[in-house]
Formats: structure tokens, C-alpha cells, sequence
């Protein structure tokens, strides 16, 4: 049997954790990725990959790269793809071009190379895909609110309501049998493609894992990239004492998952002994509150930071997120071990000796948002 493992997008943060992990577990590794510099600072990977695992320097959407990528390969983790939820709204042609076509093609090539080596796909989704997800109501149980509305946040009100009664409801754990709902044009841009990669696999009964990631965070992940990543945009920004802005009224939650247990996830996926095709929460089941995350950070840096309660919101977020892990646990017997104050003080020891190597990207993205009317003031700010 073959194990020769193909990781699209693998020069990124998650890529370089999930091979270093699939070296030492004896597996050969084969990158492709075409070094973004949205995301990447330089154009090669750590150096204690490069060597150890085969390295394909081109495009997703490059047919011939991609072709020669799939030759061989026992299994699949696609991860490449464009991340930005705000940037998607407005760049919409990069992202479908990216995640959907790029899966489209990927999917058609191994359908022509007829290969009976490829035993599973493993796709990076996301909890995006949910929208709001799942909240409870005191007269209705367990709800899904739609998209929030524009006018009610323009007004201050930030929380969903009960899409019957129109009352007040709370955030509590979204669950894979939740519906649909995708707020972005990145999340739209997920779902599609986890649903074609399970379909594709289904037809071809070859096990497939969508595993929809909460927020990923940890040592080595992208401080370049200012469209994604509160915790990179809030160390670079506390860093230099500059003010740190916290959108809507900072009590909107994220579920911050670690990277060793996203990597474990992933892994274990690969060796899951029965036939599985379905997606799975892979998260930390915690909510946490973003103007948590700005204090705690603050305090950790020793920042001079002013913390600025804005009322701005982006079109397209959510709320709160928690994920239920019930499914993943019984599947891949997953459960998140770093708890986030520990990841949180991890990630910043790292961050602090690293360079600010996009020191104004952050106000460039916050005025593209602005120029194109996703940024949006709360009258009552």
C-alpha cells in the first residue's frame, strides 16, 4: 500500500504542522502551493521540511502541477484555499476561482486518472458554512437564526433573535446536522466545496472527512495575512502600542481551536479503520468572548494598547460560535487538549520574536472594507 500523502496548500500554517506530523508517523509527503504573498513571507518551505518532503511550486488552478501532484498519492488533505471572509465579499471572483474551481479540477483529475491508490480525502471546511449556527430559545428549543439584519446592527443590536418569536435567544453548540447557511461568499465557497469532495468520494467509496475547523490558531500561523486571524491582527497591533480596535460591543464569541489538536484531528483521520464519508466539528467546544482576547493579549504583551469598543461590524460575520464535538469524539475519538488561555500564551511567546512583517495591511484591509461598504458604524457607537 501506498502512503504518499498529497497536502494542497501545505506551505501554510496548518500544512507545514499536518506534514511535520506525517513525517514522523512514517508517511512520504507531497506539498503543492504557490507561496501567496497574502500569506507567506518568502517563497520556501521551514527548513526543516524542505528535503524531507516533495515539494510541487505551482497553482492549484494549474492543470499540468496539479496532475503531476495526484500521481501516486494514497491521500489527500486539501487545504489550499483563500481564507478572508471580508476580502471575499468583495474580491468574489478570486475565491470561487480558488476553492471551488480549483476543487472542480482537482476532483476531475483524479476522476481521468482512474487511480486505485487514493484510499481518503481529508478537506479543510469551515464552521463558516453554518452562518449563525444553533441558538435556544426559551419558548421555541433549539433555533437558527438567518443572517443578522443590517438595519437591527446599524441600530446597536447585535445579538440574533428567535427566528419565530422574535425574542431573545442563546448561542449553544452547532451540531454537523445543523443547517446550512453561509453568511460570506468564503463560506459558500467551503460548503461547496466539502459537498463535492463528498460526493466525489462517495461515488468513488473512498473515505472522506470535511472537517469543519473553528477558529485555528497557534505558533507559525500567518502574521502577514491582515484578512484573517483576530489573534495575529490583535499581537502585531498590541506589539507597537498602537489602539486596538474591537468590533460590534466585543461580547461576540469564537471557538479557538489549537493547532496540535487540528493537526490530530487531521491525522487521525488517515487512519481511521472503517468506511466514513461526512463532516466534522473540529473546534474546542469553548466560546470565547473577542474583547477577551484583546485584554488578555494586552496584558500579556505588556501593551500600552488602548482597547476601542468601535460599534463597527463587517457584513458577513457572525455572532457567536461554539461547536458541538460529540460526532467528532465518537469518530475520530477527538477531543481538544489545550485549553486557550494555554494556546493563547503559546502563541504570543512565539509572536513576540517574530518581525511585524505587514505593518499596515491591517488598516489597508479595514479600508477596503470601508470603500466597499462592508464596514459598517453603528449609529448608537
Amino acid at each position: 500500500m501506498s502512503n504518499l500523502v498529497l497536502i494542497t496548500g501545505g506551505a501554510g500554517f496548518i500544512g507545514c504542522e499536518v506534514a511535520r506530523k506525517l513525517l514522523i508517523d512514517g508517511f512520504r509527503v507531497r506539498i503543492i502551493d504557490n507561496f501567496s504573498t497574502q500569506i507567506h513571507s518568502n517563497h520556501h518551505l521551514p527548513l526543516d521540511l524542505s528535503g524531507h518532503v516533495e515539494l510541487v511550486d505551482s497553482d492549484i488552478c494549474d492543470q499540468s502541477s496539479l496532475k503531476r501532484s495526484l500521481l501516486g498519492v494514497s491521500a489527500i488533505i486539501h487545504l489550499a484555499a483563500e481564507t478572508g471572509t471580508g476580502q471575499s465579499m468583495y474580491e468574489i471572483e478570486k475565491y470561487f476561482r480558488v476553492n471551488v474551481q480549483g476543487t472542480a479540477l482537482m476532483l476531475d483529475l483524479l476522476m481521468k486518472l482512474k487511480s486505485d491508490k487514493l484510499e481518503s480525502i481529508v478537506v479543510a471546511s469551515s464552521r463558516a458554512i453554518y452562518g449563525e449556527g444553533a441558538y435556544f430559545c426559551s419558548g421555541h428549543g433549539i433555533v437558527f437564526p438567518g443572517q443578522r439584519s443590517i438595519l437591527s446592527m446599524k441600530e446597536g443590536q447585535f445579538e440574533p433573535v428567535c427566528p419565530k418569536c422574535r425574542g431573545p435567544i442563546t448561542a449553544t453548540p452547532s451540531p454537523e446536522s445543523s443547517p446550512l447557511s453561509p453568511a460570506s461568499f468564503y463560506a459558500l465557497t467551503k460548503q461547496t466545496q466539502e459537498q463535492a469532495i463528498l460526493l466525489f468520494s462517495r461515488n468513488r467509496e473512498i473515505n472522506a472527512f470535511a472537517l469543519r475547523f473553528q477558529n485555528v490558531y497557534g505558533p507559525g500561523q500567518s502574521l502577514l495575512n491582515p484578512y484573517t486571524g483576530i489573534l495575529s491582527i490583535f499581537a502585531n497591533l498590541a506589539k507597537e502600542n498602537n489602539e486596538i480596535e474591537v468590533y460590534e460591543d466585543g461580547l461576540e464569541t469564537r471557538d479557538f481551536v489549537y493547532i496540535s489538536d487540528v493537526v490530530a484531528a487531521t491525522v487521525a483521520c488517515l487512519s481511521h479503520s472503517k468506511k466514513y464519508t461526512g463532516s466534522l466539528n473540529v473546534g474546542s467546544g469553548v466560546a470565547t468572548p473577542v474583547l477577551y482576547v484583546a485584554e488578555t493579549i494586552r496584558k500579556h504583551l505588556f501593551s500600552n494598547s488602548q482597547i476601542e469598543i468601535n460599534g463597527a461590524f463587517r457584513v458577513g460575520d457572525i455572532r457567536h460560535n461554539i461547536a458541538c464535538l460529540d460526532e467528532v469524539k465518537n469518530i475520530l475519538n477527538y477531543s481538544p487538549s489545550v485549553p486557550f488561555d494555554e494556546g493563547l500564551h503559546h502563541f504570543l511567546n512565539w509572536a513576540v520574536s517574530q518581525e511585524i512583517v505587514n505593518k499596515y495591511g491591517y488598516m489597508k484591509s479595514k479600508e477596503e472594507l470601508l470603500s466597499q461598504n462592508l464596514m459598517i458604524v453603528s449609529k448608537k457607537n
